[in-house]
């Protein structure tokens, strides 16, 4: 049944009275603008859920007849500058009819418009396009943004139709599209596991990112959001430096001004260390705060401590020598280094606490920082290292802290002896108590557990690993968490811009800020598996790549 006037003054007249909606988009929101394709699809998906539920709605073709297209200014995605016999409107609308259908190429869509004549009167198609027309207007004239706009919008009706019950031309794939999946491939996900994590990415990033501040008075031109928003870009395509991201930010960005990537850099380098780490804790803390009214956050305790490595630096390090420092390897390289400390185990792995590793810092100096920001947001229990903290001075400050620890040992002459004992005798796990030495007849007590690794690649004593504990020997399996760190680190480096600076403080806040991306998205996952489960599962309900690219759109990047 088509629809009318009536019909459709109720319909908005919904719209307008729900007290969390405001239409259209780009009229109500300041991250959107009357290009923003985010804000035109954000139309779609609010007037479709609401459309299809009024009893005359039932036909996904009359709904793209009257989908509100008279607040979007086209001319931005246009790529042509000639006059055209086709507005860009009205191409949209059939587009999207495409999609609808799944009509494979142009000359199919060609087909279907010329045996709709009514159709294309509605449509304002004064002729019927040529294929070849249509292959121009869609490969040439539409940017690839719009595209996807077009598809993504397409997919949306789908599924606001079926979920009310309206007859649907084909099913909709559930999933979202990645920004960077070259293949085409689309990673599944369930549909109301978006919807939920969209509205809830929202939330936490509106929380999050205020706690950032670049201190540059009253009176800027380009809002300071600007900034934040950028760099969130950046991290949403790897390897991606400031200038070349602020190239594209322009574009693709619904701003109307947008930082310069020398500006962005500029006040970014403005910042001390110890400013970007005091914005960094407060962040995670607004975090935390959402968290913390979930059961399942309470299964905090377990931390763990480690020291990643940027990429190495090939370049002349003079002046940069305390910065820039060798590798945890010991080899002819250098590196800027960070360290973290995170929560892992059956924890959100939230990272806690960021900050750079400078030459001539002690490692006890490192963890007792990491561990004093830890133990100030969340409930500590038992602390994971690995064996580049193998001090008997650490373990002791961690005791005196009432905490427990699991660290590997270094296997020294006497730990070589045993574990060859050990393995003459064919036993495969030994404790025993030891003192460590700390200096002025005083010492530090521990447990040595040496365990035999399954299918080791050697014959010797070298298939034995010491660990030290100050509890009982059941800690030990508690280390096995410790691999999620390096997991992590390989989230969080994804996330990263790139850049061949020196300055020290502008890449610890590319680390800093890339460690905030992974967190919003591990609690987000966390909000969103509750919200729909009641339990928190380990494993990502949420992607990495699906949280990213919701924030992009938060921030009205495209």
């Amino acid at each position: 049944m088509a629809s009318t006037s009536a019909s459709r003054r109720a319909i908005f007249r919904q719209i307008a009275q729900r007290a969390h909606v405001e239409w259209p988009t780009y009229d109500s929101t300041p991250i959107y603008d009357r290009t923003s394709l985010a804000g035109l699809h954000s139309d779609v998906r609010i007037v479709s859920e609401t459309w299809f539920t009024h009893p005359n709605h039932d036909s996904v073709e009359q709904f793209v007849l009257v989908l509100p297209l008279a607040y979007f200014s086209f001319e931005a995605h246009d790529r042509y500058t000639r006059s055209t016999r086709y507005e860009m409107d009205s191409l949209f609308r059939v587009f999207v009819l495409k999609e609808l259908h799944g009509l494979e190429h142009e000359t199919a869509l060609s087909e279907y418009l010329k045996n709709r004549p009514v159709l294309c009167e509605q449509l304002g198609l004064e002729t019927i396009p040529e294929q070849s027309t249509l292959w121009r207007s869609w490969h040439k004239r539409f940017t690839p943004d719009l595209r996807e706009t077009v598809e993504t919008a397409a997919r949306t009706i789908l599924i606001k139709a079926q979920n009310a019950g309206v007859g649907i031309p084909r099913e909709p794939e559930r999933k979202l599209r990645h920004h960077d999946d070259e293949s085409g491939e689309l990673e599944p996900a369930d549909q109301t596991t978006l919807e939920q994590a969209e509205k809830i990415t929202d939330h936490v990033s509106r929380i999050v990112f205020p706690a950032f501040s670049l201190d540059r008075g009253d009176g800027c031109e380009i809002h300071e959001n600007a900034y934040w928003d950028l760099q969130t870009y950046l991290g949403l395509r790897e390897r991606l430096a400031a200038n070349e991201g602020a190239r594209s930010f322009i574009h693709e960005s619904s701003r109307d001004r947008t930082p310069l990537g020398h500006a962005h850099r500029d006040h970014i380098r403005d910042l001390s260390i110890q400013q970007i780490r005091e914005m960094y804790r407060q962040a995670v803390r607004q975090l935390i705060n959402e968290l913390a009214e979930t059961k399942e956050f309470y299964r905090a305790g377990i931390v763990a401590i480690d020291i990643t490595e940027a990429d190495p630096f090939t370049g002349d390090r003079t002046g940069h020598e305390d910065e820039i420092i060798g590798t945890k390897e010991k080899n002819d390289e250098y590196a800027h280094q960070w360290a973290t400390v995170q929560l892992v185990g059956n924890a959100v792995p939230l990272v806690l606490d960021a900050r750079p590793v400078r030459k001539g810092e002690s490692r006890k100096e490192i963890v007792e920082d990491l561990l004093d920001s830890a133990q100030d947001l969340v409930y500590v229990d038992n602390v994971l290292m690995d064996r580049e903290f193998d001090s008997q001075h650490i373990l002791e400050m961690i005791s005196q802290r009432g905490l427990s620890y699991v660290v590997p040992k270094r296997m020294q002459t006497s730990e070589k002896a045993q574990a060859k004992r050990l393995l003459r005798r064919g036993q495969d796990r030994y404790e025993t108590d030891r003192k460590l030495h700390l200096g002025k007849n005083e010492w530090h007590e521990t447990t040595l557990i040496y365990r035999r690794k399954e299918d080791s690649e050697h014959g010797d004593h070298r298939q034995y690993s010491v660990f030290m504990t100050n509890r009982w020997s059941g800690h030990l399996t508690e280390y096995g968490y410790r691999w999620e760190i390096e997991s992590g680190y390989k989230s969080i480096k994804r996330f990263m811009a790139a850049t061949t600076s020196k300055n020290f403080g502008l890449r610890f806040f590319y680390f800093a800020f890339a460690c905030l991306l992974y967190s919003i998205w591990r609690s987000v996952d966390l909000l969103v598996q509750v919200a729909l489960t009641g339990n928190y599962e380990h494993s990502p309900m949420v992607t990495a790549d699906n949280t990213l690219t919701l924030l992009k759109k938060e921030t009205g990047i495209g």
